[in-house]
């Protein structure tokens, strides 16, 4: 009777086994990559390193360009379902919510008056209507994009969905650093979006990098403030919201 494996190193080769089926590598190849974004002031010469702040909410993402660019396996693709937009004390949580394309995001209602989200410039086109407290609508995000969200009646309430197409993307923390996990090796084309900031070097966006099994790190990356895209935003009929100096919700 022939020797048996330790159950130890049996799951260790089951794992490998369905890693290899999947995405043709091994656990362990996939690695991170890196990205620490800064804003600089504007008179600032592009050299410039000094007085920077952190940049908090950047997303960066990446694009696969090998030619052989296998396949997401099902351990790279994130989760369809499960997103929320929250009403609550007249404000949207989070402010800005990344998806993957196609994903369902549900819009409920926490406050204890009415609300319509909507949105109708860029990105995915919707109109929810009026709802009352305690219940919910579904919005799906089929295509890659930037979809600024809105309430017709509260003008103080906004926030981005942003659908992406790539598994592999990240949110800047507070600290400006952006980190996307368990990226396989190969050639990627970068991408980087923020609501009111712009890239201070505009070759960035675009940029190849290469991931090796040893991940990659980008560098710091310099942004300067602009407008946000939310302000002055009018209703979802294309007008200027009423004023109402008491409003009974």
């Amino acid at each position: 009777m022939g020797e048996t494996l330790p159950l130890r190193s049996l799951c260790k080769l089951v794992v490998c086994l369905m890693s290899a089926v999947g995405s043709r590598v091994c656990v362990g190849q996939a690695a991170n990559v890196t990205a620490h974004f800064v804003v600089a002031p504007r008179k600032l010469a592009a050299t410039s390193s000094g007085h920077q702040a952190a940049a908090k909410d950047v997303v960066l993402w990446l694009t696969r360009v090998d030619a052989d660019s296998p396949s997401v396996s099902a351990g790279h693709a994130p989760a369809a379902t499960g997103y929320r937009l929250i009403q609550k004390d007249k404000m949207f949580s989070p402010h800005l919510l990344v998806v993957p394309a196609g994903s369902s995001v549900e819009f409920p209602n926490l406050d204890p008056f009415f609300h319509n989200v909507f949105s109708l410039f860029d990105g995915k086109r919707f109109d929810l209507g009026l709802y009352e407290a305690g219940t919910h609508r579904v919005v799906r995000f089929e295509r890659e994009g930037v979809s600024y969200i809105f309430c017709n009646i509260h003008p103080e309430m906004g926030a981005i969905v942003l659908a992406l197409k790539s598994p592999f993307f990240a949110v800047s923390d507070a600290t400006g650093l952006a980190t996307l996990h368990d990226v396989p090796p190969g050639q990627y084309r970068v991408h980087v979006w923020a609501e009111q900031l712009r890239l201070r070097d505009t070759e960035f966006e675009g940029r190849l990098v290469q991931v090796g099994a040893a991940g990659a790190g980008l560098g710091t990356v310099a942004l300067t403030a602009g407008p946000s895209p939310l302000l002055n935003h009018k209703n979802k009929f294309g007008e200027e919201y009423v004023a109402v100096p008491r409003p009974p919700y």
